[in-house]
């Protein structure tokens, strides 16, 4: 065979190799010049039999090479598939439900808008899609197809319609350690089949179990196989800092070498969670989450695991040991006598309590992710709709859910470009710097924030009210601190950043004073240059308090006959006092070098 046409390969493709219609349609058109070729060049010996092979399931990239070399775009999604309702969004796709329609055949298409992703993000999307073809289980969600058309790569999943396995026990009018049993069994037998086909999960964790369906007993399906990797029997090594805080296991935080057992660590915390309705690791600060975890740092305090069985907590102790070398494996924890012999040795009665604090701890979960989630879905950060959990899920060595996280190298670096700019951005408002300020927000930037009054803000005219009538006027100092700074990063284009500030200032009383807000920022990056998008703060107004100023009518024996009320009416609100006009027209008032308030009258 010439050297120049090797490689091409015997159509038709490979069994359970799939050629998409565009390739066939151009097949017979191919087929000639690949011809005409093929004698020219080998005249006088034995032609070698050639075609063309589209390659597995995803005929992708490039559908088909022509003798002219020009690149045919592959359509084969657009031609098989009709696209309905939308299911749910992430950072950089959405997932639709879609019908195969010479079958009539439903399924759920992850459409992802390949233009907004990284190389890096392109290996992580070949993982992904390579990861999934191998895993054929039924409590897993099954991807069907891979197909990748101009702009976007399309999965095609099981429709799952039974929503989270969360959410269904809540609503359920009986749930007992039984249930939770047979919950942990079908969470056990996904992980082991994984475990089996050399693949760990990395990201187990409430949001990415579902239901097969709405009926009653439907099957658990474990989903998200985005941080999904695979490994060489039982292979440890580091394969970077990825998962869930709660979740994540103390090797993974040790960062040394890791692999199968990580999944059973969170297994056991979703165990944990089954049993009680909330985590055996929690803390609001991520560090000291960490440091609770490292050190397995849990108990089964009373009333509520009173009366969970022993051999229940036995598991849970097996699941959540510290050495991943002696934690239980998927196929040992499946023989254990809480699953094995669940009719006898599971409680059947039902755990009120559990589903009360489940519920609470549902919606604390949905809460934390709803920011990032409700921003990613509405806003456009590229001039077109963002594809952008649940789930959850960003598209970095992390899942599409907003409760995921990772930290390399790479990722550091990254997130403290997010944390400079945004002290950056914060100085500027300190210094009352409205041309810095416009330069690093995007025109048509959208806010939710005390001084709006609930209401969502577009564009800057708003925000050049404050600049123009506070900070001109005011001159004294203003020490802005972040606290416990978290950082989502959204590919490599967009991130989000939480935070508390922390304002200290002196008043127009020369007083220092400190003021909290609560911050979430999104930025997004464009010709290089970080710009924020949409922001969101709690807590006190940006204005800062002053002062009342109203003239005050002392008693005849203060030794200040009249004076300006040096207090903030909000102050004397918080303190129980109805402060000054248009307030009450009496108050206490301290006059310096006494210690008990005398009544006074406003003056006018």
């Amino acid at each position: 065979m010439p050297s120049n046409l090797q490689g091409f390969r015997l159509w038709p493709p490979a069994h359970g190799m799939q050629a998409c219609s565009c390739c066939t349609r151009h097949m017979l058109q191919i087929g000639a010049h690949v011809l005409a070729l093929m004698t020219a060049m080998a005249l006088g010996s034995r032609a070698e039999q050639l075609c063309l092979n589209p390659g597995p399931p995803t005929p992708s990239l490039a559908c088909l090479p022509s003798a002219s070399m020009a690149t045919i775009t592959c359509t084969r999604f657009t031609e098989e598939y009709q696209l309905f309702e939308e299911l749910g969004k992430g950072a950089f796709s959405v997932v639709r439900r879609c019908v195969k329609v010479l079958a009539g055949q439903e399924y759920a298409a992850k459409i992802i808008n390949t233009k907004k992703l990284s190389a890096r993000d392109h290996q992580k999307l070949e993982r992904e899609a390579r990861i999934c073809r191998l895993l054929k289980h039924p409590n897993i969600v099954r991807l069907h197809d891979s197909i990748s058309e101009e702009g976007h790569h399309y999965l095609i999943f099981d429709l799952v319609t039974g929503g989270e396995l969360f959410e269904d026990i809540v609503a359920r009018e009986y749930y007992s350690e039984a249930d939770a049993s047979h919950c942990i069994q079908q969470i056990l037998e996904a992980v082991l089949h994984c475990h089996q086909m050399g693949v760990v999960h990395r990201d187990l964790k409430p949001e990415n179990l579902l239901l097969a369906s709405k009926l009653k007993g439907a099957a658990v399906k474990l989903a998200d196989f985005g941080l999904a990797i695979e490994v060489e029997g039982e292979q440890q090594a580091w394969f970077g800092f990825a998962g869930t805080p709660g979740y994540l296991s103390p090797e993974v935080l040790r960062k040394d070498p890791y692999g199968k057992p990580v999944d059973l660590w969170a297994c056991g915390v979703i165990l944990y969670i089954l049993l009680v309705g909330y985590p055996p690791f929690w803390d609001e600060d991520q560090h000291r989450l960490y440091q609770q975890i490292k050190a397995g740092a849990y108990d089964f305090p009373s009333p509520e695991w009173d009366t969970v069985t022993p051999e229940a907590k036995d598991l849970i102790n097996k699941m959540l040991t510290i050495n991943p070398s002696k934690r239980i494996t998927a196929a040992e924890a499946l023989k254990h006598p809480w699953i094995s012999h669940r009719s006898t040795v599971a409680s059947c009665m039902h755990r009120q309590e559990t589903v009360d604090c489940l519920k609470k701890f549902n919606a604390r979960r949905k809460l934390k992710g709803a920011i990032l989630t409700t921003m990613l879905a509405t806003r456009n950060f590229s001039g077109g709709k963002s594809g952008g959990n649940k789930k959850n899920d960003g598209v970095k060595e992390s899942s599409e859910s907003t409760n995921t996280t990772i930290e390399d190298e790479d990722t550091k670096v990254r997130k403290q470009e997010i944390i400079k700019v945004t002290e950056q951005l914060i100085e500027a408002i300190s210094n009352g710097d409205f041309e810095s300020y416009t330069k690093m927000c995007d025109p048509g930037m959208t806010a939710f924030e005390p001084e709006a009054l609930g209401n969502l803000v577009e564009g800057l005219d708003f925000h050049r009210f404050y600049f123009e009538n506070l900070w001109s006027r005011n001159s004294k100092p203003v020490h802005t601190t972040i606290l416990n700074p978290h950082i989502h990063l959204m590919g490599d284009e967009s991130a989000c950043i939480a935070y508390i500030r922390i304002t200290q200032y002196l008043d127009a009383g020369g007083i220092p004073r400190t003021a909290q807000s609560e911050e979430t920022r999104v930025w997004h990056r464009r010709d290089g240059k970080w710009q924020i998008v949409h922001f969101h703060r709690s807590g006190a107004p940006s204005v800062l308090p002053q002062p009342c100023g109203g003239l005050l009518s002392l008693p005849a024996h203060c030794p200040l006959p009249t004076a300006r009320c040096p207090l903030q009416c909000e102050e004397l609100d918080t303190l129980g006092f109805p402060g000054c006009s248009p307030h009450s027209p009496t108050f206490p008032c301290v006059i310096p070098g006494e210690s008990q308030p005398h009544p006074v009258r406003e003056g006018i």
